[in-house]
Formats: C-alpha cells, sequence, structure tokens
C-alpha cells in the first residue's frame, strides 16, 4: 500500500467543519495527515486500497449518530465497520467517512431469559466468550473473528444453524441509527418493517449500535475433520449429500477441498497434501453425537478421521489461523437446491485446482431450522435451498491472485447453471445490482421500499446497495 500522504484527497468538507464534529466526540478521529491513518483504514481484505477522509473511531451511540449527521449534511459516504470481514471491503470507502465500530464492545447476557445483547463492535468471539460460561450460545458463523453485525444484518448461518436458524432468525430486536439521526428500536413490537428489513437486507437501512439475541443451550460439542484422498471426492460429495438429508438437526457438517494446514490435529505426512473433507459439529448429547458421527468417520476408508468433545467457542475459532486480517481475496458463491451430478462433476473438476492453504471450498448445509422460517417473513429470502457454496481464492501475496481469480470465476461460472440463482449476500463481492437483486427473489421490492421510508437518499450506500424505491 502507497503511503497515505502521497493519495490526494477529494474536496469535502472543510477543516473547521470537521473541528467541530471532532468537538462532539468521545472517540477517536483519523485524518489523512494523521500518523495512525495508514493503519486505521487497511481492512480484512489486503486487495482493498481505499482512502476515506476521515476515520472515527466510535466509543458510544451518540459518536455514532453525530458521525451520521455529519456525513449527510456535509454529502459524505457514510462506511459502518464491526469486525471489518467485508471482503468487497464495505468496512472503507474513498473519500468518505469510516464509522468504525470495532470499540463498542460491550455485551450483556441475561442466563435466565436466555437472552443476550451485543454492541454494534463485537465479534463473534466476543460474544461466545461472554456467553459460553453460562453454557449457552446462538447461530454465529464459523470464524471467531467476524463482527455479529455484518453476519447478522446479511442472514447470518454457522454450525448451529440447522439446529436453530440462522442469526437473524434469532434476533429479539435491535438499535438503529437511521439516516435522519434518529436512534429507533427495530423489533417483532417496534418499527415492524425495519425490523424485517434489517434481518438479511444488510446494511442499507442504518447503523445497528446493538443486537439482542435469543439464546439456547450449548456448551462442549462433538467436532472434528474428516480427510479423503482426493479421487474419492464424487463418491464423498455424494455421501455427503446423502447423509446429510437424513442426519438430526443437532448435527451441521460441511463438505471442504482443502489443503491440509502444516500443524496439529493433522500428522506430518498429510501437511500441504490437496484432499477433501467433512467438518462435523454435534450439538446434542455426546454420546450420540459421537454414534451419529460415526459413519462419517468410516466411509471411505477416510485417510484421517478425528472426533472428540470440544468446547464451542474452541470450534468456532479453530480456522483463525488460517485467515488473518492482510490476506488477498476473491470470493464467488451461490445457493444451490441440491448437490446434483451436474454440480458435482464440476466441483470434482475444478475443487482439486485450489491454489494455496488459506483458500477455501466449502459446500454448506442450509436446512433444518432455517426451513422453518417462511421466505417472507424476514429479508433473507432463500429459505428452500438445500446448500451453500463459497469459492474463495485467499493469499498472503498479491502477485498470484490475477490467476488465482481466474479459477474462482471458471469454477463459478460452471456451477452457475446448477445453482438457485442466487447467492448469501455476505458470500457477495461487488457485483452489481441485478446479483443483489436475484439474491433477495421476490423480498426486493419490499426491501427498496423500506429502503425509502428509512434512507430516501440512499445515504447507506457503501455496501450491496439495494435502491430505494421510486416514489409512486
Amino acid at each position: 500500500m502507497g503511503q497515505a500522504a502521497a493519495v490526494p484527497i477529494p474536496p469535502g468538507p472543510t477543516e473547521r467543519a470537521i473541528e467541530g464534529l471532532l468537538s462532539t466526540l468521545r472517540g477517536k478521529a483519523i485524518r489523512p495527515s494523521d500518523e495512525a491513518y495508514d493503519a486505521a483504514r487497511r481492512v480484512y481484505n489486503a486487495m482493498i486500497n481505499r482512502h476515506p477522509r476521515l476515520i472515527v473511531q466510535c466509543r458510544d451511540v451518540a459518536d455514532v449518530v453525530r458521525c451520521v449527521n455529519f456525513a449527510r449534511d456535509e454529502g459524505l459516504a457514510p462506511a459502518v465497520r464491526c469486525g471489518s470481514h467485508s471482503v468487497p471491503g464495505f468496512g472503507t470507502c474513498d473519500g468518505g467517512l469510516v464509522i468504525d465500530l470495532s470499540g463498542m464492545k460491550g455485551i450483556r447476557v441475561d442466563p435466565v431469559r436466555r437472552v443476550a445483547r451485543a454492541d454494534g463492535g463485537c465479534t463473534w468471539g466476543d460474544f461466545d466468550h461472554a456467553t459460553h460460561v453460562f453454557g449457552l450460545a446462538t447461530p454465529g458463523g464459523i470464524i471467531s473473528t467476524t463482527g455479529v453485525g455484518g453476519l447478522t444484518l446479511g442472514g447470518g448461518f454457522g454450525h448451529l444453524s440447522r439446529r436453530y436458524g440462522l442469526s437473524c432468525d434469532n434476533l429479539i430486536s435491535a438499535d438503529v441509527v437511521t439516516a435522519d439521526g434518529r436512534m429507533l428500536t427495530a423489533s417483532a413490537a417496534e418499527n415492524q418493517d425495519l425490523f424485517w428489513a434489517i434481518r438479511g437486507g444488510g446494511g442499507n437501512f442504518g447503523v445497528v449500535t446493538s443486537f439482542e439475541f435469543r439464546l439456547h443451550p450449548v456448551s462442549t460439542v462433538y467436532a472434528g475433520p474428516v480427510l479423503y484422498p482426493l479421487e474419492k471426492g464424487a463418491e464423498v460429495l455424494r455421501f455427503f449429500a446423502a447423509f446429510m438429508a437424513d442426519a438430526p438437526r443437532e448435527l451441521s457438517a460441511f463438505f471442504a477441498y482443502l489443503i491440509v494446514p502444516p500443524g496439529p490435529p493433522f500428522p506430518e505426512q498429510l501437511h500441504m497434501k490437496t484432499m477433501c473433507g467433512i467438518v462435523y459439529v454435534y450439538s446434542g448429547d455426546l454420546e450420540t453425537g459421537e454414534r451419529i458421527t460415526r459413519p462419517l468417520r468410516e466411509f471411505g476408508p477416510p485417510a484421517l478421521a478425528l472426533g472428540h468433545p470440544a468446547p464451542y467457542p474452541a470450534v468456532q475459532s479453530m480456522f483463525d489461523g488460517l485467515l488473518p486480517h492482510g490476506l488477498y481475496h476473491y470470493w464467488k458463491a451461490d445457493f444451490a437446491g441440491n448437490l446434483t451430478e451436474p454440480a458435482i462433476a464440476e466441483h470434482v473438476r475444478y475443487g482439486p485446482q485450489i491454489p494455496t492453504v488459506n483458500s477455501a471450498v466449502h459446500i454448506y448445509p442450509l436446512d433444518g431450522a432455517v426451513h422453518d422460517v417462511a421466505a417472507d417473513q424476514t429479508a433473507f429470502a432463500y429459505r428452500d435451498v438445500k446448500f451453500t457454496h463459497i469459492l474463495a481464492a485467499v493469499s498472503p501475496e498479491p502477485g498470484p491472485m490475477p490467476e488465482y481469480r481466474e479459477w474462482v470465476r471458471s469454477y463459478w461460472s460452471a456451477l452457475h447453471p446448477h445453482s438457485a440463482g442466487g447467492a448469501y449476500v455476505n458470500f457477495l463481492m461487488d457485483e452489481g445490482d441485478e446479483r443483489i437483486a436475484s439474491s433477495y427473489r421476490g423480498n426486493y421490492a419490499r426491501l427498496a421500499a423500506v429502503k425509502r421510508k428509512y434512507d430516501p437518499g440512499n445515504l447507506f450506500r457503501v455496501n450491496q446497495n439495494i435502491r430505494p424505491a421510486a416514489k409512486a
């Protein structure tokens, strides 16, 4: 990345206006001339190299309200940052205002009511740390450094979703700062249209400063990876699809093509070897979990079959070391109705070409409790598909990324005719309006109407943007 001082900043607010904002804040404001700027502007995906006019590391809701009002009044596009995992780079912008929530990490757990409220800057690691001591959890992705906010607003699935639904399905209420600077509570009882929209509609409708979640009794789970030789890929995919079709909801498992990481728990003879595998997590009774998952460890036979009890937060963080901040990412994704034979053939063709140990080809199940919610009950519309896949090229270096990007694109193009049409918005890159609309199906028009009500000027546009509906 170049030095921040050498990058021209487009015209914007006067220094007097900026100083006026800074005088009202409790948090830290960082400008391009500040020594901390170059580090503060960096985000998770190193391919993103943007230069905001101002970065505000908010301390409280008052800071957020003042930032939203400033951005609106001064004509700046705000980018909202939580865990900053947004691979398209929506946690930053060129010439705009970054509203950085990452310092707002308060969490309050009510173990009697089985409810937790988390501030907008929390990661799932923060959340799991706070709830695990009470033997409680809620669905929240598979990487602990992911932001609670971004994941939930896009829907949010993880190891507990077949049993307990999406993150957004477990959302009870949220505090939202809207484009006009108001603080609104969105819930089943208040601002119901806004509550509907933020459950899958992304950051289009305001800055969510806190989330209230329903919790479930989850503490120790039975989990492990099972690895198979590449030549078994088609057989394993067929077995995986059939096994998951009848699996109890307590079981989550995903199929992967991977390069085996060079460290424990993997034996040295498998280090850096390209293989296929299944990673599973059983969140019910441990003895039952050992029995239910035994077919996964016996099929093949596998090259490696591990399974053991583990604390849920440990399972949630097991991929963190492979995906630190600062790597170069390019992703594409789709929903799939099922794993058809033509789709399996394309996975077998392209999956073994996975380029790096950090890269991922994952096929996640999206059934069970996810299907209990009607497609129009939340903004998240794909309630009838069985799987979603992600094809992610990830590299420590930028040089090979054009080649890796072409692998992802070719792989996706081969699979897309066998897909359900749209994609999980948290897996989308910056792919255009039609791709966004297809990912919301029949809910898109309603989302555009809610957008017109709460953000008619499209202030919150640094996201998978849903444009406000035109006035009738």
